[in-house]
Formats: C-alpha cells, sequence, structure tokens
C-alpha cells in the first residue's frame, strides 16, 4: 500500500496554490463522473486514484481492477461527489493510472511472449524508473505479471562494470559474501569467462550483460559443464527488446530483465467525463 501522504504530494505539485479555475468557474455543486479506458490493455493505478478522490470527499466505485485486461471505452471507475474535487484530482489521476496501465500493459506483453517460449522463464524490471515514481512503476511491473526486481540499492549486492573497474571480479565477490552471508551476491559480466569466473568465485546471481542469445547459450553451456549452472540463477539484460525476447528466451537463463518496461513507457489512454446533467446537486 503506497502511503497516502506520497500520492498528496503529486497533487501538492500539480495545485500548490489550489485549482484556481475550477474554483473561480465551477458552481459548489455535486456530480458525477467517470473513469474510461480509451486505450486496450491490463489497467494499473485505479487503488491509488481511487484514494486521492477519496481523500478529496469523492464516493469511488471501481468497476474494473488493477491487473485486469480491459477493452477500450470500458468504465473504470464511477465517481459521485463535489465537482471541484473531482476536477482537482482528475489529472493526477488520470496521468497515474495511464503511466501504471502503460507499464503494466507492455510487462504482460512480455510476460506472454516469453512464457510461449519457457513458461519458467521471469521477466523482471530495473531500476530504471523516473524519479519519484518507482514504486508506482515496480507495482505495474507486478500487475503486469512481471518480477520487481531490487528496489533500491540497499536491497541486494550487485556488482556491475564501474564496480569491477575499482575492484578485481574475484575479489568483489569475496568482499561481498564476507559482508554477510545472508545477503544475494549478482555480478554482472560481459564474456563467457567472466561469468564462470563470478561463478566460480560463488556469486548468488550471475547477469550475462549486453550478450547476444548465442554468447549467452554459450556462457550456460560453459557453466553446466564445469558443474555449476544448477546451483546458479542466471539473468540477462542489455537491449532486450519485444524482437529479442524469444530468443533470449530459448537459451536456458532463469530471468529476463528490460529496462524497457519503465524507461520508455507507451502511455495508456484513460479519460475522465462529467456525465452532465445527471444528478448535478448544488451544495447547500
Amino acid at each position: 500500500m503506497i502511503p497516502i501522504e506520497d500520492l498528496l504530494r503529486f497533487i501538492r505539485e500539480d495545485a500548490p496554490w489550489g485549482d484556481v479555475t475550477s474554483e473561480t468557474v465551477v458552481p459548489d455543486v455535486t456530480c458525477r463522473a467517470v473513469v474510461r479506458a480509451k486505450s486496450q490493455g491490463v489497467v494499473a493505478g485505479l487503488s491509488e486514484a481511487r484514494r486521492l478522490f477519496e481523500h478529496f470527499g469523492v464516493t469511488v466505485r471501481e468497476r474494473s481492477a488493477d491487473g485486469r485486461a480491459v477493452a477500450p471505452g470500458t468504465v473504470l471507475l464511477d465517481l459521485d461527489g463535489p465537482a471541484r474535487a473531482i476536477l482537482l484530482v482528475e489529472r493526477t489521476a488520470l496521468n497515474i493510472i495511464g503511466r501504471m496501465s502503460g507499464i503494466a500493459t507492455r510487462t504482460r506483453e512480455a510476460v506472454e511472449a516469453v512464457r510461449a517460449v519457457s513458461p519458467d522463464v521471469r521477466v523482471a524490471a530495473t531500476r530504471k524508473t523516473a524519479p519519484g515514481l518507482r514504486v508506482l512503476d515496480k507495482k505495474a511491473v507486478i500487475l503486469g505479471g512481471g518480477d520487481p526486481h531490487r528496489y533500491t540499492l540497499s536491497d541486494m549486492v550487485l556488482i556491475k562494470d564501474n564496480h569491477l573497474a575499482l575492484t578485481p571480479l574475484a575479489e568483489a565477490i569475496r568482499r561481498a559474501k564476507e559482508e554477510s552471508l545472508y545477503r544475494v551476491v549478482e555480478v554482472e559480466v560481459e564474456t563467457v569467462e567472466d561469468a564462470v569466473t563470478a561463478a566460480g568465485a560463488g556469486a548468488d546471481i550471475v547477469l550475462l550483460d549486453n550478450m547476444t542469445p548465442d554468447t549467452v547459450r554459450e556462457a550456460v553451456r560453459a557453466l553446466a559443464g564445469r558443474g555449476l549452472r544448477d546451483r546458479l540463477t542466471l539473468e540477462v539484460s542489455g537491449g532486450v527488446g519485444e524482437d529479442t525476447l524469444a530468443g533470449y528466451a530459448a537459451t536456458g537463463v532463469d530471468i529476463i530483465s528490460m529496462g524497457a518496461l519503465t524507461h520508455t513507457v507507451r502511455n495508456f489512454d484513460v479519460s475522465l467525463d462529467i456525465l452532465k446533467g445527471m444528478g448535478i446537486v448544488r451544495i447547500p
């Protein structure tokens, strides 16, 4: 559950001194409205939108659910409450739903493409999220059927190229293992030889970065030939797109991570419509 204070900061950003247009032009009435999908895909962000509207005194009825596939025209939320409150929250709520649904939809497409080739391979996100929106982005990935991967730098050890520019591979793994046996250690490598070295040094997860599917297969065979494959989790990342997903899914790895799930978001189109003449009542 995302704290309401985290959601309210989006309202404060959009209306730091109030919604001057609605407060000036719109009479003090209650009205009904609907939030409607205009795209086809997996909807997400409804619970966040609902909590924002309810915070400002709007009654909300969810007509769909986060994680559900919807068609254009589907009513997602029914709203009933002060018109000015609905208009205050409108764009923030639609932005949240649009971004999260776009991420959830793209994740679901990637998950289904991978499962068609290898049902056990997981699709994961990365930390390539918009600053301030990471929790929403990661939740959207989960709703689309993907794995959020690590949320922060504090979650696990992930030794990357810039770390290895300062500390040799085997020594970096040794240091990480000495720090705590309960902390997962992942290492990013770019060659088959380094994959074998990382596995032999005790890495729990080996991330094969920017390798072609053929090179990934070579790494899997090299690790299996040395008896190292079965105790490892193997991940691939870097340059993964819709056109290469099937090829990577067939290599024998466990996880395919995609920065594109969150760093290049195709917004899901959604609208809010006031129902004119239906239940508009002046507030005493």
